[in-house]
């Protein structure tokens, strides 16, 4: 029988370039279960919170997250693309699908998979404040600290390292997206 190794798990999703792991399963579980308890403890206990997951990337880390949250929540979702097929940001964000609830007066936290050049938080959250949040706060699972944000991502998982990082939702050309943990190409 072989052990299914973090990196042995990669290499058979086709990561043959696959350097390290740099959070692994564990380490992943621990820390959503932490920030889903601040964020739980951040809001009042009558008020109900509307999730907003940024697609494709934090759709296991918000499914993770909405089940740590002690908190009435609804969820929804965005989707925004900036990479395309390439490692390197595009620059240019495209918002494909809006969704049509209502976030007037609500408490909305933007889930965020990855804070790279920080250009989606940039072009999204000014659409969202137009539209009247009670408040509106980013959870992010990774931060490269790239860049200076205005606002800064109320909730940060881990601050990342300046690599191309794959697993957990994260992607490369919509590939490795399954892996459940974290790792470097």
């Amino acid at each position: 029988m072989t052990t299914k190794t973090p990196e042995r798990v990669a290499r058979l999703a086709g990561a043959t370039d696959f350097r390290r792991v740099v959070y692994s399963e564990e380490e992943l579980q621990r820390r959503v279960g932490e920030m889903g308890a601040e964020i739980s403890d951040h809001y009042p206990n009558d008020e109900p919170i509307l999730v907003l997951g940024l697609l494709k990337g934090s759709f296991i880390f918000l499914a993770d997250l909405v089940r740590t949250i002690q908190r009435p929540l609804q969820v929804d979702f965005l989707v925004a693309s900036s990479y395309g097929t390439g490692m390197v940001s595009s620059g240019k964000v495209q918002l494909l699908y809006d969704p049509d609830t209502s976030i007037e007066g609500r408490h909305v936290v933007l889930v965020e998979d990855i804070v790279d050049s920080g250009n989606t938080l940039q072009r999204i959250l000014p659409v969202l404040e137009e539209r009247g949040p009670a408040s509106l706060e980013v959870c992010a699972l990774l931060h490269k600290r790239l860049v200076k944000l205005d606002p800064e991502p109320r909730w940060v998982g881990f601050n990342a390292p300046s690599e191309f990082l794959v697993g957990y939702g994260l992607d490369h050309a919509e590939d490795f997206r399954h892996l459940p943990f974290i790792g470097s190409l």
